[in-house]
């Protein structure tokens, strides 16, 4: 059985449904959901559109349903209701088909059989007042089940974005053209037009287009969108270089390898967007529920309205099969809680808000449920427990620190190397000056060296440590490194203390990971780790039976935070990183990992309360509906289950709303402790 990627739904890889996307097959349970994937944002628009349409009718339908005293009444009643019926209702309908085609119960399937029963059942009341021992019709319960509903899913939709918007914005860091090298001549080509055995230049702060190989020049590149890692690798001939990456500061002849659909960038889109569809597979909770609760409406319905006709019949009654439809139609039309569709919408966009006042943006309401059951976390390195730009940790001089600071800053200020912005920012804070430095030039691999007052003045990189020597002497040794953060070690303590086990899996070397794995107490470690591998490591561990959480800030993590149960960014990660995560972190305050799982659980708790509340009313009336009162009241009663089921519903909806603001209290109660 397949699962449908929009609404979770199992289906039968037999059905018609489906969407070939990016060399994967995609089936679905209805011609809906198939649009919503293949077309989301016209999807959002019609959701809207038809929420209009269906408040429109319905609170003019409310308020002549009692306040209208004509004979005309139910047929002005019935031309309102027409448009939700049919125009805003039609989604459900397109669900409850594809439920039925795959024998399970889900939430289109409730709304369906309970307002189209209550429509088809007013429509014969409208049409001919003689049929049934009754004169009331149920337009306004049939057409408010369908807007309540609809409302809590344009409230659901405010939150959630298109799942592969972050893949789109990954593709904008290919350049629209490249500059094609060919016998030592240089002219700009599309990149369309670029194919595998070209050779293309790429000069310094340019975006690497392509997969290929380097035939002439060395650089440094910047490829952190594929190991996480600010410092630039240094590159010479026969190196390979890839996509998406950035050239630093040197230009650089290369021969192309793969473009297109085969190079990194390409290949990260599609994994991006496989790992997003693979999210949906755990169903609503309200699809969950309904799968349950349909059957027991059914045969409730079915079971009551056999009794008495086969009661009333043996009694002689003439109109003992009016009666058994009229109380089948009662069941099934009590039985549908409307407020169900508010009961998770309501809580998660109140969660939503509170989690927002401590610093936690909940992007995708349905990672909830996932977020609730999370037992294991794994944290990138750099940028996410350690601040994400290289600090200066100490500083070594070897002659006047007046004179060290001004060399320092005034060569250092010329390179792009984030070496030379963390020592730039580090002796804006100390006393200096400003000198006029001549000759400038960086060396990839080497450093930067210049003239000044006639005599050369360089500065070397060799790992963490740079050095500045001045007339052939050393003048200071700088150590570089990336610190952790303030609330890393508290935020790891907390989660271990708590039974959630916690791992590093970083494209950084060995001995970095080691130290600072060690520094935290985690025991386990992944290092040299390139995205898609981390994306394997999520999926194993979630074979394993755990349910993952992916906390990074870097492109290179975006696969992995795809295929983990919660991906979580920090806020002062990529844009893309941002976009695609389900949660960002605003200050980067690593204790929040910790209180977001509390949050997902007691939200997703609230949830079930308000599920059980909003069926609690309905339910309660479904023996009335089935005749239970009836050798005490008569037929009588039901002329007054209009009103009970309107109570019902207004009660329902009430008591959701006023349950989920509980949730404020309890989230800042548990944050606290």
């Amino acid at each position: 059985m397949a699962i449908d990627p929009v609404c979770g739904m199992y289906v039968s890889e037999d059905t018609d449904l489906y969407l070939d996307k990016d060399g994967t097959r995609y089936y679905f349970c209805s011609t809906g959901c198939l649009e919503k994937f293949r077309e989301p944002e016209r999807e959002e628009k019609s959701l809207k559109i038809r929420l209009i349409v269906a408040w429109s009718f319905s609170i003019p339908i409310l308020i002549l349903n009692y306040a209208l005293v004509s004979p005309y009444r139910n047929y002005i009643l019935l031309l309102l209701a027409l448009p939700v019926q049919f125009y805003s209702g039609l989604g459900f309908y397109h669900g409850a088909y594809g439920a039925i085609k795959n024998r399970s119960g889900n939430m289109d399937l409730l709304i369906t059989l309970g307002t189209l029963t209550a429509f088809i059942f007013s429509l014969f009341i409208t049409f001919d007042g003689n049929v049934f021992p009754v004169k009331y019709t149920y337009y306004d319960a049939s057409v408010f089940i369908i807007t309540l509903i609809l409302t809590g899913g344009y409230i659901e939709s405010l939150t959630k974005r298109a799942a592969n918007s972050s893949a789109h914005r990954l593709l904008e860091l290919i350049p629209e053209s490249v500059h094609m090298y060919s016998n030592g001549n240089v002219h700009d080509v599309a990149y369309e037009n670029i194919k595998t055995g070209d050779a293309i230049l790429i000069r310094p702060g340019e975006n690497i287009a392509v997969d290929g190989t380097i035939i002439k020049g060395t650089t440094e590149v910047d490829e952190s969108m594929i190991t996480g890692e600010q410092m630039p690798v240094l590159k010479h001939e026969n190196d390979n270089v890839y996509s998406g990456t950035k050239n630093i500061n040197g230009s650089i002849i290369v021969k192309v390898n793969a473009v297109g659909p085969n190079s990194t960038v390409n290949k990260l889109y599609s994994l991006i967007q496989m790992a997003a569809m693979g999210r949906a597979k755990i169903q609503r909770i309200a699809d969950v529920f309904s799968s349950y609760f349909v059957p027991v409406v059914i045969s409730a319905a079915l079971g009551s309205s056999i009794f008495w006709f086969i009661y009333l019949n043996h009694e002689g009654d003439p109109i003992s099969l009016i009666i058994s439809v009229l109380v089948f139609v009662s069941v099934i039309v009590i039985a549908c809680p409307c407020a169900i569709g508010l009961a998770a919408p309501i809580t998660l966009l109140i969660s939503s808000n509170e989690s927002l006042e401590n610093g936690i943006i909940i992007k995708n309401s349905s990672s909830m449920d996932r977020l609730s059951h999370i037992n294991m976390v794994i944290f990138d390195k750099t940028g996410t427990l350690t601040n994400n730009s290289p600090n200066v940790s100490y500083m070594r001089y070897y002659g006047d620190k007046m004179l060290v600071n001004s060399m320092l800053i005034s060569i250092e200020q010329a390179s792009n190397h984030p070496a030379a912005r963390a020592i730039v920012n580090y002796i804006k804070e100390l006393p200096h000056d400003t000198y006029t430095i001549n000759d400038i030039k960086e060396i990839p691999g080497f450093g930067i060296k210049g003239a000044f007052n006639g005599r050369e003045i360089s500065v070397t990189r060799d790992g963490n440590f740079t050095v500045l020597n001045y007339n052939n002497e050393k003048l200071a040794e700088i150590k570089i490194e990336y610190k952790l953060r303030d609330s890393a070690k508290i935020a790891v303590k907390k989660l271990i203390k708590n039974g959630i086990d916690v791992a590093i899996v970083t494209g950084d070397s060995k001995e970095n990971t080691v130290n600072i794995a060690h520094d935290l107490d985690i025991n386990k470690y992944y290092y040299n780790i390139k995205p898609d591998q981390k994306a394997e490591i999520v999926k194993k561990m979630q074979r394993d039976g755990k349910y993952v959480m992916f906390v990074g800030d870097g492109i290179n993590d975006t696969i992995a935070m795809e295929a983990a149960d919660v991906g979580v960014s920090m806020s002062s990660g990529s844009d893309i990183t941002k976009e695609n995560g389900d949660i960002i972190l605003l200050k980067d305050d690593l204790k929040n990992v910790y209180n977001m799982i509390i949050i997902g659980r007691k939200t997703i708790k609230k949830v079930r309360q308000n599920i059980g509340w909003a069926i609690g009313y309905n339910s309660a009336l479904i023996p009335v509906a089935a005749g239970i009162l009836v050798p005490l009241f008569g037929l009588s009663i039901y002329f007054v289950l209009p009103i009970l089921a309107a109570l019902a519903m207004g009660m329902s909806s009430t008591t959701v709303v006023l349950n989920s603001l509980r949730i404020k209290k309890s989230i800042r109660r548990s944050i606290s402790l």
